[in-house]
């Protein structure tokens, strides 16, 4: 929430050993590596969806995990807040390391506080928001502007913890916060904060989040993100006049939408056609050039704020559900995003991984389908071709795209390359006019569902899961051997080796690893954006497929993802498939455990990761 000052110290002041003497009594193995995989920073859950400790969404009830009720100090310290209680954990800032510079542009943020309790510091610890700079001490209650860029530095070899609340707030929060302090002005000199004691608060008498993401988000809310966003961007910025026309535009229609459907099921397809319209359009009128006053770019925010969560047609729980929060008295029920027909591309199949998961192998037996049609190999050249999606060109920060990057002139571009270039098993072009199984393979794919689906309506997609250990083994070999050098002079990055396979989010930041560290943050980076992708898609759009099973037994695993994405079959299997035209070396049975002691120290940092997609493949 952005605030007027940029930090406000609340009124209350908490007794900060015994709180610490609450948390060192948890298990170690509750504390989890940061989602962001910041080097030095871990968290432990103690409000959570669903009460849920992995679990890291924000659009279900929130509820305490088991390890609230093992801290009865901490329970009094949220029930003295006077507000409904969000997400909430322990962070853990480790020593000389830092949390970097950020603000907060993610929905769920938008109007919530992180109250924050330090308890275990030192005056060495520095909270920079905007210009200003704090030392949050023991048992203080701070509240700041997370819409500012800010970070946090721990200057000690001292680890620092901090208890951060997310919340809404409530009428006794807001009332503690209107008598806060703000350390950039001259106060009160009698102000103190009052002292808050044990008192035996009951978790079930704490206030907790169940409705925290709309159905249809109502015209009126949709305007407030939309009028905030054009408020901080200045309007002397070529494109900001026409982003302004085609937001006033977009809010006209929706309301109109609002006032014939509510949140009405029937209403949702002219709903999700509205907001895919209006992405276009104002990505066509500039709206990705823009820049906020805060330094982040405008089409980020309005993505994260409006147009991931102004329809919940696409939003699901981790079993393929959306649960609707039960204050609404809703039952649960099905999502599926609404039918559309592709004239040319007939459930177009897109095999996901993270690099050297099989999928060459995988690609190169299921193209021998009949009923398939592909380019041949992979589609880096092809996709990369166009130039609104070549991360070489300096264009993109990165291989990920998504629905945002689906523009009409992108999309007609891209359809017509791939048309074009797809042939038979035997080498044959499609005849004309005719709709086109096409089976597509490339690993920088794993970046780019949520675009593939936008810019294909009939799009599915294979997640192929291979044991992170034999992954992180040949990715290791494949940087050593140089041939997998996508970006061999990219610009910005200082790593020992040339980069080599997909180009993820914060891949700076990997320079600093030695290679099998790199390796694993590039695959765990990978899988989860893969899986989060997958997660907020119909699950009849996407299957898994096993590496192991495939090797095992190719003929039942190919007969099982033929069936699953109807494809014809008409070729018997031996017990043992060729190799695929990107080995590296010949593949044996414990290959990884040559680099069994690099794994090992790596797997730690991604252990989250790896027992979420392992989870995955058993479904």
């Amino acid at each position: 929430m952005k605030l007027q000052a940029r930090f406000v110290q609340l009124p209350l002041q908490f007794d900060a050993e015994q709180l610490a003497e609450e948390i060192n009594r948890l298990d170690a193995s509750a504390w989890l590596p940061h989602p962001g995989r910041f080097p030095g920073n871990d968290f432990l859950p103690l409000i959570s969806a669903r009460g849920d400790p992995k679990n890291e969404g924000f659009a279900e009830p929130m509820r305490p995990t088991p390890y609230l009720a093992q801290c009865p100090y901490l329970v009094d310290v949220l029930a003295s807040l006077g507000a409904s209680i969000g997400r909430t954990r322990l962070m853990r800032l480790s020593g000389h390391a830092e949390v970097t510079p950020h603000f907060d542009a993610n929905y769920y943020w938008r109007e919530r506080m992180r109250v924050h309790v330090p308890i275990v510091t030192q005056p060495t610890v520095r909270f920079i928001c905007g210009d200003e700079e704090v030392n949050m001490k023991p048992g203080e209650c701070w509240i700041f502007d997370t819409w500012a860029l800010h970070r946090v530095i721990n200057d000690s070899e001292r680890q620092r913890v901090h208890l951060v609340v997310d919340t809404v707030g409530g009428g006794g929060f807001w009332e503690f916060a209107a008598r806060g302090r703000n350390p950039r002005l001259p106060g009160d000199p009698n102000w103190a904060p009052r002292n808050v004691p044990r008192v035996g608060a009951s978790i079930e008498t704490l206030d907790l989040e169940s409705v925290n993401v709309p159905i249809v988000m109502t015209p009126w809310e949709a305007r407030e993100h939309i009028t905030f966003l054009l408020s901080e961007t200045h309007p002397s910025q070529p494109g900001f006049d026409a982003t302004a026309r085609a937001a006033s535009q977009f809010l006209y229609a929706w309301q109109g939408l609002w006032s014939t459907y509510g949140e009405s099921r029937e209403g949702w397809p002219r709903y999700r056609h509205t907001l895919d319209s209006f992405s276009r359009d104002i990505q066509t009128a500039g709206a990705k050039t823009l820049v906020m006053g805060n330094g982040g770019e405008f089409m980020i925010s309005l993505s994260e704020q409006v147009l991931k969560v102004a329809l919940a047609d696409r939003a699901q729980d981790n079993e393929g559900e959306r649960r609707d929060s039960p204050a609404r008295g809703v039952p649960n029920l099905k999502v599926a995003a609404p039918a559309r027909h592709d004239p040319v591309f007939d459930r177009p199949v897109f095999i996901i991984n993270p690099p050297r998961s099989g999928s060459s192998l995988l690609f190169e037996t299921l193209a021998l389908s009949p009923s398939v049609y592909t380019i041949g190999g992979e589609s880096h050249g092809l996709i990369e071709g166009v130039d609104a999606l070549n991360a070489a060109n300096g264009r993109r920060p990165s291989n990920r795209l998504d629905e945002t990057d689906a523009t009409p002139e992108v999309i007609g571009e891209l359809r017509a390359r791939f048309a074009s270039n797809l042939r038979d098993r035997s080498g044959k072009p499609p005849l004309p006019h005719a709709r086109l199984r096409m089976l597509e393979k490339t690993p920088k794919n794993a970046l780019r569902a949520p675009f593939l689906a936008a810019a294909f309506p009939e799009a599915r997609f294979i997640y192929l899961y291979r044991d992170p250990r034999e992954v992180l083994a040949s990715m290791m070999e494949g940087w050593e051997s140089g041939r997998f050098r996508t970006y061999p002079d990219l610009p910005g990055w200082s790593g020992d080796l040339p980069w080599s396979f997909l180009l993820t989010p914060g891949w700076r930041e990997l320079a600093q690893f030695p290679l099998h560290r790199r390796v694993a943050e590039q695959w765990a980076i990978t899988t989860r954006i893969l899986l989060d992708d997958l997660e907020a898609m119909p699950a009849e759009r996407w299957m898994v497929a096993r590496y192991d099973a495939l090797i095992a037994s190719p003929s039942d695993e190919v007969r099982r993802i033929c069936d699953a994405m109807q494809f014809d079959w008409d070729r018997p299997l031996g017990m043992q498939l060729p190799l695929s035209s990107h080995t590296v070396s010949r593949p044996s049975e414990g290959k990884w455990r040559a680099r069994e002691s690099e794994i090992e120290a790596a797997l730690p940092f991604v252990r989250d990761v790896a027992e979420r997609a392992a989870r995955f493949a058993v479904r």
